[in-house]
């Protein structure tokens, strides 16, 4: 009686396992997302990533993809579908070449992990084609302005965004007196403009902005001396520097004890590994485990591309190109984010509406939007370009 119950059980289990098996592994079609990055990208230099400068990479954020594409395994069941991430790594000058290659194949979405100037070239090669890009690593406001195309889709927020969250912070605790130091970098200049910007929409003070220089050049000394650099009666220094060297000897280096946010300190972020709510834990965990390492911004941005992806085949139960940009663009698309608040792409530019984490270098603090900050149709609009003062026509 026993043994027969035993080989039931067995037989019972054999079919589940091999029926959850067609399901995913031996689907009858297969849905592809492209992932394509830069080979010998700056952003990720060795001697870079083993610094650990605040916010910035820890290693490719390919590392997120492959984590959401595991999860995801099952978004295509009921079509019979599963969902592959096929990656290229090549060189500036070959970028075009791949995307026509992964097209060739019948590849329509496909998640960019490049600079801001190579991500901008490459998607107006391809406007107006049945390909749809996402952006994963580049905080610049000029892809979601002036650069925009109704090809590319943001994952990671921009400057804009960050800053926003930076900002209401500051006024909410009523820290208006400002000093920014701003680095020398393009990239720094871009994040420097959109905390000013930012600092004037909630009523911030600038009370000064100087320039610094990383360097002990003796004749530069008001440039490169910290304590010279920092004098003055201010409630907040901010420091933008995405190099983020400069950045990290400014804690208990100032003339005063200010506090020190942007670059370092208390910094505005996409994602942290401390975020202990909605789902974080486990991922975290997951990610760790995997990778040897903890997951930043760009790993997040790169899970959250392929999870939206991955959702747009799930709920419209098919992997029809224009079905998949009615459901991203959707008001009524509810994307989870692991972070909080249901989260859709904003229309006039293809950014993802998010809940942005206001960190330390092991801490979460809060969250924005914060109470009391309101907008009349969506919160997490008080973050970033809105449609009235957006300049991206697609």
């Amino acid at each position: 009686m026993i043994t027969k119950l035993f080989y039931s059980l067995i037989l019972s289990f054999g079919l589940f396992f091999s029926t959850a098996l067609s399901t995913v592994v031996y689907a009858e079609n297969t849905f592809t997302i492209a992932y394509l990055e830069l080979k010998k990208d700056p952003r990720y230099k060795k001697k870079r990533l083993l610094a650990r400068f605040t916010g910035q990479a820890l290693g490719r954020p390919f590392a997120g993809a492959k984590i959401a594409i595991k999860e995801v395994k099952y978004h295509g069941a009921d079509i019979d579908t599963a969902l592959v991430l096929e990656r290229k790594t090549v060189k500036k000058e070959e970028l075009s070449s791949a995307v026509e290659e992964f097209n060739s194949k019948g590849v329509q979405f496909i998640i960019l992990d490049l600079p801001s100037p190579e991500t901008t070239e490459l998607i107006k090669k391809f406007k107006g084609k049945d390909i749809t890009f996402f952006n994963i690593s580049s905080y610049d406001n000029t892809l979601r302005n002036e650069a925009c195309q109704s090809n590319l889709f943001h994952t990671l927020p921009s400057h804009a965004m960050l800053m926003d969250a930076l900002a209401q912070f500051l006024i909410s605790k009523k820290w208006r007196n400002i000093l920014v130091l701003e680095g020398e970098l393009p990239e720094d200049k871009q994040m420097s403009s959109a905390f000013q910007t930012s600092a004037k929409r909630f009523g911030l003070k600038i009370k000064d902005k100087r320039i610094f220089k990383l360097g002990n050049d003796p004749r530069e000394r008001a440039k490169n001396n910290v304590t010279l650099l920092t004098g003055g009666n201010f409630d907040v220094i901010f420091i933008a520097d995405t190099d983020g060297e400069y950045a990290r000897d400014l804690p208990y280096q100032t003339l005063k004890p200010n506090l020190i946010v942007g670059s370092e300190g208390l910094s505005a972020s996409a994602w942290h590994w401390g975020w202990e709510r909605h789902g974080a834990p486990q991922l975290i965990k997951r990610f760790i485990k995997k990778n040897k390492r903890l997951m930043e911004n760009t790993d997040w941005a790169a899970w959250m591309a392929v999870k939206a992806i991955a959702t747009a085949v799930q709920e419209t139960k098919s992997t029809d190109y224009k079905k998949m940009i009615s459901y991203l663009r959707a008001d009524s698309t509810a994307l989870d984010t692991f972070k909080g608040h249901a989260s859709s792409f904003r229309p006039w530019n293809n950014q993802l509406r998010q809940t942005i984490l206001l960190t330390t270098h092991n801490w979460v603090v809060t969250r924005a939007p914060l109470k009391g900050f309101l907008h009349q149709e969506n919160n997490l609009d008080t973050l970033g370009n809105e449609e009235r003062n957006s300049k991206c026509k697609f």
